[in-house]
């Protein structure tokens, strides 16, 4: 038993499809806490989920690229009389062009926003989602079964993404964890303009926010380990087990360029907390 009221925690929160999984999680009844880095536009998300007949959501305005993020995620449940039975690690952001020719430094921000935070995230409450019979949804993507030229470390932080959550899924089955990775394919958000992308998406592939984030619900409801949203996104991720490593290598390359052209001229650094 626990003392403390069990929440549903999303994180990258504040648009696309974290806004849409925190959605469609209120609607099936969950108490949500909200976090991402722009506080009015979590505020945002929590009223348009309140207008619908739902509890307000908890509100946590925390970037997640800072190291203490996690420690500070911790604290302001604490505070709160909540701990999480469900963690949604939906924050995460790509850089579009070649590695090399990208911002170092933003590239390793990358990385600790989509690895180490998702990793700390998925592994501090574990007693909390085992009493719970929670679990952890991690969204992926489409790009974690390719290797990825044109977006090179972002696909690297997606392999690591789906790898570490199918692992997760089989040690904490028998605890009665569920643990999930969603893998959408394209979305057209916030993430391309982020990412310094001009051209819309494949429209084979492009799915809806909406669409992936109640599809990624019902899966990790049943206990799913993988959920790839599409048909054309599922044919896309058994590539790799049908062609040779080398043609996918061309194929991904190719098909970056046909994204945008990469005329990255920075974009604006993330401010610092409190500036």
């Amino acid at each position: 038993m626990s003392i403390f009221q069990p929440v549903t925690l999303v994180t990258g929160a504040s648009s696309g499809i974290g806004a849409a999984l925190a959605q469609v999680f209120a609607e099936h009844g969950h108490e949500i806490a909200l976090v991402a880095r722009r506080e009015p536009q979590l505020a945002a998300v929590a009223e348009a989920i309140e207008a619908g007949g739902r509890k307000k959501p908890h509100v946590i305005a925390i970037d997640l690229a800072r190291s203490d993020s996690p420690a500070r995620i911790a604290h302001e449940l604490l505070a709160r009389g909540l701990e999480p039975a469900i963690v949604v690690n939906n924050a995460g952001f790509g850089l579009f062009g070649p590695a090399a020719e990208l911002d170092r430094a933003q590239q390793l921000e990358m990385i600790d926003v989509n690895v180490r935070t998702l990793t700390d995230l998925s592994l501090r409450w574990i007693d909390s989602l085992i009493r719970h019979k929670g679990g952890i949804l991690n969204v992926a993507s489409l790009a974690g079964f390719l290797p990825g030229p044109g977006m090179a470390v972002y696909y690297a932080t997606k392999a690591y993404v789906l790898s570490f959550s199918e692992a997760l899924h089989q040690e904490l089955k028998a605890a009665g964890v569920r643990v999930t990775a969603l893998c959408p394919g394209p979305v057209q958000t916030e993430f391309q303009s982020r990412a310094g992308m001009v051209n819309a998406p494949p429209r084979l592939l492009a799915r809806s926010a909406e669409r992936v984030a109640r599809e990624g619900y019902d899966g990790f409801m049943r206990g799913d380990r993988l959920v790839i949203p599409g048909l054309g996104n599922k044919i896309v991720s058994w590539l790799p087990r049908l062609l040779p490593r080398g043609a996918i290598l061309r194929m991904t390359q190719a098909s970056q360029r046909r994204r945008a052209k990469p005329k990255y001229d920075g974009w604006p650094r993330r401010p610092k907390e409190g500036g």
